[in-house]
């Protein structure tokens, strides 16, 4: 396929073009990602997640400025809320990188969730395969900040970076279940503002209630992104990371994991998709549910049924 040699060759329209396809659910994307899938493996995915007004957007921008000084190419995508009028991505974070747009080492993806929950829009993992397949060292995954739903993160990332300010109140809280325990490295941002080094107090009194890792622990970082204050230290931590999974061979049972998750996710949707076809083609699926309507029938002993027909 042309579309594959040019996205080898780092042709940014062909990358732009293929993820339009993938998030359109077009059935040439998955022709080609078959093809590019294994020429992938080689990105170091980051994930940065929080709550929102962290300033995630400024922290992903100051990384790349950082990453691109050492001479590694990236790749982000910020995943957006969907816009409630056209159902697009709400533009922001690329407004937000535009110095990066004629960086030829750089290419920016914003996606919108279009109602898909966990912080990450559902196409967000075919993407990361493509800029992977592209050559880009590091991928950025931004999420949208909605709280405990993103920990789904984790399913793509190598290094998950929670973002935290002070003064929000229950902040803290918010990460409290489900983030707390994907971070491997929490950054205090905005620390030049009242209140950060209670921010790091109380991180430290929720990792010590915690189960704890015997692996790795932790770092608490402060930032201030906006004056690139803490960037570099940052940077260190997420590469200081990669070397500590590169060496326990945790990477690989990541990959591993998100291999388990991407396949399952598949299975389900294209089994269930495959499923819903058959029994509307006979006309069973109507008939199905109206019986369950009237009560004829459980919907417990209808589904057995539908798998039974189809010798599952």
């Amino acid at each position: 396929m042309e579309i594959i040699e040019r996205i080898r060759r780092q042709d940014v329209r062909a990358i732009a073009r293929l993820m339009s396809l993938v998030e359109n659910n077009a059935p040439e994307a998955t022709a080609a990602l078959k093809e590019l899938y294994p020429i992938t493996g080689q990105a170091f995915i980051v994930g940065i997640t929080g709550p929102p007004g962290s300033g995630k957007s400024t922290l992903t921008d100051q990384l790349t400025k950082e990453f691109r000084r050492d001479g590694k190419t990236v790749g982000i995508i910020a995943v957006d809320p969907t816009s409630p009028f056209t159902g697009g991505a709400i533009l922001a974070d690329r407004i937000r990188m535009q110095q990066h747009s004629l960086d030829a080492g750089v290419f920016i993806r914003s996606m919108a969730t279009r109602g898909h929950l966990g912080g990450l829009a559902k196409a967000t993992g075919d993407v990361v395969n493509v800029l992977d397949a592209a050559g880009k060292e590091l991928i950025l995954v931004e999420t949208v900040g909605v709280g405990q739903d993103e920990v789904e993160v984790v399913k793509t990332a190598d290094t998950c970076v929670v973002v935290s300010v002070p003064g929000l109140g229950d902040d803290v809280q918010a990460i409290k279940a489900g983030i707390l325990e994907i971070a491997d490295i929490f950054v205090v941002n905005k620390a030049d503002r009242e209140g950060a080094d209670k921010t790091v107090t109380e991180l430290q009194a929720m990792m010590g209630l915690g189960p704890g890792r015997s692996d790795w622990s932790p770092p608490i970082l402060k930032t201030v992104a906006t004056q690139g204050q803490g960037i570099a230290e940052l940077a260190q931590g997420i590469l200081a990371h990669r070397a500590h999974l590169d060496r326990r061979g945790l990477r690989q049972m990541r990959q591993r994991e998100r291999s388990r998750a991407l396949f399952l996710e598949l299975l389900q949707e294209q089994g269930t998709r495959r499923l819903l076809e058959r029994a509307s083609a006979n006309g069973t699926l109507e008939q199905t549910i109206e019986r369950i309507a009237k009560r004829e029938m459980d919907p417990y002993s209808a589904v057995e049924e539908l798998l039974a027909k189809a010798g599952l």
